[in-house]
């Protein structure tokens, strides 16, 4: 059984960084985030289509990575509840097929990153002044999925330090 492990939160917190050294430190392979990639592409602003198609993008590379894996575990840069937080604030509402598969697609692990980095403006992020409210946010839709998760906090080293803590009392305490 292959134990699937989440690095989520808001904007500029450290995810994509996070998620290739625990990749790296693990040796096993990682989920990169879809919708940049996605979105960088984009030529229009995002649409709720986007959403949708960005939605099935990172559920297909997610099954892909676990279809090829010889590991049992993987790091997820990110989850499709990524499509849910961002569909509700840019258009008050989720995709059905969205609010259908979170339920069906359950990550063993979350590793909530906390919002204690300093803002780091891109062209794909939004909300530099919202940041306690998505955090808030986040802690609210993990609650609602029963989701085991940790929050991890710290600046350079002593960040990655903290989600190896709680990754691996989680893959003590999960066998």
């Amino acid at each position: 059984m292959i134990k699937k492990i989440a690095i989520v939160g808001p904007e500029s917190t450290g995810k994509s960084t996070i998620a290739k050294q625990l990749a790296k430190y693990y040796q096993v392979p990682w989920v990169p985030e879809y919708s940049r990639y996605y979105c960088l592409a984009l030529k229009h602003p995002c649409t709720i289509q986007d959403e949708v198609n960005m939605f099935h993008g990172q559920l297909a590379l997610e099954q892909s990575v676990l279809a090829m894996t010889e590991t049992d575990l993987v790091i997820c840069d990110t989850t499709f509840l990524t499509v849910k937080i961002w569909s509700d604030a840019f258009f008050g509402e989720t995709p059905q097929i969205v609010l259908d598969a979170l339920p069906q697609n359950p990550y063993d692990f979350y590793v909530l990153l906390d919002i204690d980095l300093p803002w780091e403006d891109d062209p794909l992020r939004d909300f530099p002044n919202q940041r306690e409210h998505f955090m808030e946010i986040w802690h609210n839709e993990l609650t609602a999925l029963g989701a085991n998760y940790r929050v991890v906090a710290g600046i350079g080293e002593e960040r990655f330090k903290n989600a190896v803590e709680v990754i691996d009392n989680f893959l003590i305490y999960s066998e």
